[in-house]
């Protein structure tokens, strides 16, 4: 199990764009299981929308993504970012609203050279609310930082 100061030493998203915040279960290379809690405090909420606050299905994907981002650390190159590559299959069965937990569980699919592949649940009160597949890929930091006087 890790609170969020344990997550913060291994993710580098901070508020209001840090969706991760208890990892309830990590096996390292294989899965985990994680929470966010979902608060009309968060900022998106303002605009999406007033009179009807859904959490936007791109940040429901990112909540995903940090998780799995834990999952792939053990295995992580300090040269090389590893960033979202592709996003399949995402279903959202039900939408998120403020006041939800959600119980987000991923699993690695596949790895193969620079690529690892998960397939992610979120579910509130064991219910699913969206689930699919994401693929990640290393890349070289220079790649996309390189030198900025060139």
């Amino acid at each position: 199990m890790m609170n969020i100061v344990d997550i913060n030493k291994r993710i580098k998203q901070r508020p209001p764009f840090q969706m991760i915040e208890r990892v309830t279960e990590l096996n390292p290379g294989e899965s985990a299981s994680g929470i966010k809690n979902v608060s009309i405090n968060e900022p998106y909420f303002t605009g999406h929308f007033p009179d009807a606050p859904i959490m936007p299905g791109v940040l429901v994907i990112e909540s995903c993504a940090q998780l799995c981002s834990l999952v792939i650390d053990g295995e992580k190159d300090d040269n090389l970012l590893y960033v979202l590559l592709k996003v399949d299959n995402f279903k959202f069965i039900k939408p998120v609203i403020p006041g939800d937990t959600l119980n987000i569980s991923v699993k690695k699919t596949r790895a193969a050279g620079t690529l690892t592949s998960f397939e992610a649940a979120v579910c509130v009160e064991g219910s699913v609310r969206a689930k699919g597949n994401m693929t990640f890929t290393a890349i070289p930091k220079e790649s996309v930082y390189g030198n900025s006087g060139e």
